[in-house]
């Protein structure tokens, strides 16, 4: 039987350590027909250099995606990755977030036509993150009962998002709603993204470019399904990023929730 091959953009920028951890995770994933592509928003040779050391030992195809440092612009680089990709089903996952052994396989059994899935993350505390780093632990590895004893001694922020729920109706129950969805854990199809044109890449700085998609793609008559208590992945600590232009963007969402938007003029091919 044929598998779905599909296409990760992990996107990056200046953290060649937490993307180092990220790609050594994917290689202990148990599903094969997949490759690797970095949306590097500007990073420096570090980052390349990380780059190409995974190139050399991972079985799986590693390419890198690479704009200047112009500010924060995830959605743009996201597109560049996205007309690179040769899968037909897209999985974004952030440069800062570990996915687990089973992370690729059950986004695969989730895929559906006319449907794009989120899922969600747990967040390391500061201290473990640094273990994570310098130790270069494995915690993608762990079993239940070091997540467990993680929870109790304040390792992470909670447990739940670990555990497994069953592919059933459920999934389905939020397919018009856009809050919650977000890159760092999202999936779609390729023929999909290109209908809608891809991110808006006029959102610049942190910020909203994630919700602007779901609610186009929600708009164009692609649903949402849940990939909650399936796909959750470890969210390394970091500072909160600048949000200097949150309120831009937002404003920019708060438009295209009220034109019912699809298509953006700014995006994939402009």
């Amino acid at each position: 039987m044929k598998t779905l091959k599909i296409s990760i953009i992990v996107t990056t920028y200046n953290w060649p350590e937490a993307l180092d951890r990220v790609l050594s995770a994917i290689a202990h994933q148990d599903y094969h027909n997949f490759e690797v592509i970095v949306a590097d928003d500007g990073s420096t040779e570090d980052t390349k250099s990380v780059i190409k050391n995974h190139q050399e030992k991972q079985s799986y195809p590693l390419h890198h995606a690479w704009q200047a440092d112009d500010g924060f612009r995830a959605a743009e680089i996201r597109n560049r990755a996205i007309t690179q990709a040769s899968g037909e089903y897209i999985l974004f996952l952030d440069g800062d977030c570990i996915p687990r052994p089973h992370f690729i396989s059950r986004h695969a059994q989730l895929a559906e036509p006319d449907w794009f899935v989120t899922g969600n993350r747990i967040l390391l505390s500061r201290k473990e993150t640094h273990k994570v780093l310098t130790a270069q632990l494995a915690i993608e590895k762990y079993l239940s009962y070091q997540w467990l004893w993680s929870r109790i001694t304040g390792k992470i922020n909670r447990i739940l998002p670990l555990f497994t729920l069953p592919f059933s109706k459920w999934r389905y129950n939020n397919r018009t709603k856009w809050q919650g969805a977000i890159t760092c854990n999202l999936a779609a199809w390729k023929r999909d993204l290109y209908k809608i044109n891809g991110f808006d890449q006029e959102y610049q700085g942190w910020g909203y470019e994630d919700s602007d998609l779901a609610i186009r793609l929600i708009n164009a008559g692609c649903y949402r399904k849940e990939g909650r208590y399936a796909t959750g992945v470890i969210h390394l600590w970091h500072p909160e990023n600048d949000r200097q232009l949150s309120e831009t963007n937002h404003d920019r969402l708060r438009q295209s929730i009220k034109n019912k938007s699809t298509i953006t003029k700014y995006g994939i091919t402009q």
